[in-house]
């Protein structure tokens, strides 16, 4: 079963937490802090290959997981980091967020982007321990990974595309041109979903995908138009296949028409790319062809006439395509050493400021920075709650409450932790706040 677009639950797994523990020696029954990191969670990693051709496993099994971070342990033992899960998907996917933003075109072999990240491990008592906090008795939770839903969308990326009306005879021709068999049948949408042929001339070889057949109103998404149309996008060459002899009695200069016209309804720049058109079935209606031809040329059109049955045109086909595929090639700059895989453009959001906004019942601060902070916070440990107001002062996140109007006793929402603002050490600088983290030490 071919599938092209699916959604798929990417997670990443859980950083280990942080532990607190103390050297416990003979002789020195109050040694140091020595609890160690956890590890960090494994990720979720999409990578392009040659050797997928289908999004079919995602379709079947959509939700994907890595590997938790182990714990920490004592004498400063860090604990293991997860396994990442590399999920293979086809050369030309592209990855897209769940509001259709696109995340990475993984166009090439090799290419990968992050799909989930997983969790920091967290910080073990021993990464705490500073000349002012000499035993300090708390640790990090490890950071909760990201999950998100993505949507992979497969375009074929081929060299040549075969564009045209059903049952213009498009699987025929690549079933003749190459060593492909797909489906073919004397009724319109016989193909349903794209095939990919292999043609080689001479020392060239080319892709040839056969797009199924487009219909009118193909570029709005009528039929399964933005299905098909989506394979077109990154063939170099365009072959227009047209009908010589439909039972219907079509004019293929009407079909060249309305073909261009939902192209260019789709994406507009698919017109400039270079493009033939194939006058097939000449054997059943060699008429048709003589009188269309010069029609099609005086609008700068080449035409080739032929037929996929008997082979007629198509040596001529062959050949013209392997030349226009070889001088594009060669046009291509060389823009990646040899033997080292392409790394395609990545967007990624950017992570934005803190944000302090008022509710019904106070404040909401927001923010991925100090929303990790709380996320990593063991609330049943009074020094590592201490630890995290400091931090948020330090990170002004207390000046920015204050200016938006907040006081003593306003209840704070910060990653769905109520907090009550106490402002008490917002003026403090720095190193006496530090001082008053450590709690005088021992």
């Amino acid at each position: 079963m071919f599938i092209d677009e699916v959604r798929i639950h990417a997670k990443g797994g859980k950083g280990g937490d942080g532990v607190t523990a103390f050297a416990r020696q003979p002789y020195e029954p109050k040694g140091p802090p020595d609890g160690g990191d956890g590890g960090n969670g494994g990720s979720v990693v999409l990578r392009a290959s040659r050797n997928v051709a289908s999004l079919v496993d995602f379709h079947h099994r959509p939700h994907r997981q890595a590997e938790r971070g182990r714990h920490g342990s004592g004498d400063r033992r860090r604990g293991a980091d997860g396994d990442d899960v590399v999920l293979l998907v086809p050369v030309g996917t592209v990855v897209k967020d769940e509001h259709g933003t696109p995340l990475a075109d993984l166009a090439a072999e090799g290419d990968e982007v992050v799909a989930a990240p997983g969790g920091r491990g967290g910080r073990g008592n021993a990464a705490f321990r500073t000349p002012r906090r000499r035993s300090p008795r708390f640790r990090e939770l490890g950071e909760p990974p990201t999950e998100r839903w993505l949507t992979l969308e497969l375009k074929l990326a081929a060299d040549v595309a075969l564009v045209g009306f059903p049952n213009a005879g498009k699987s025929s021709l690549i079933a003749r041109l190459s060593a492909a068999r797909p489906k073919i049948g004397d009724y319109p949408f016989t193909t349903l979903s794209p095939n990919l042929g292999v043609v080689r001339h001479d020392d060239v070889d080319f892709v040839v995908a056969d797009v199924p057949g487009l219909i009118e109103g193909a570029g709005e998404g009528r039929g399964l138009g933005h299905d098909f149309l989506r394979h077109v996008e990154r063939a170099r060459v365009l072959v227009h296949v047209l009908d010589c002899a439909t039972y219907e009695q079509r004019d293929p200069r009407e079909d060249l028409a309305t073909v261009v016209a939902e192209l260019q309804r789709y994406q507009a720049d698919l017109l400039e790319r270079p493009a033939l058109v194939l006058l097939n079935k000449a054997d059943a209606d060699p008429d048709v062809a003589e009188i269309v031809r010069p029609d099609l040329e005086a609008d700068g059109w080449e035409v080739i006439v032929g037929s996929a049955v008997t082979g007629d045109g198509c040596d001529r086909l062959v050949g013209r395509l392997a030349t226009i595929v070889e001088g594009l090639r060669d046009e291509e700059p060389a823009t990646v050493a040899p033997g080292r895989p392409t790394t395609r453009p990545v967007l990624r959001p950017v992570e934005e400021e803190v944000t302090v906004e008022a509710t019904d019942d106070g404040f909401r601060v927001s923010g991925p920075q100090v929303e990790r902070w709380v996320a990593m916070t063991d609330f049943g440990n009074d020094e590592a709650v201490v630890y995290l107001g400091n931090r948020l002062a330090r990170a002004g996140v207390e000046k920015a409450l204050v200016a938006a109007g907040a006081r003593e006793g306003d209840s704070i929402d910060l990653a769905g932790v109520a907090f009550d603002f106490s402002p008490d050490q917002s003026d403090l600088p720095a190193d006496e706040r530090e001082e008053i983290d450590a709690g005088g030490g021992g």
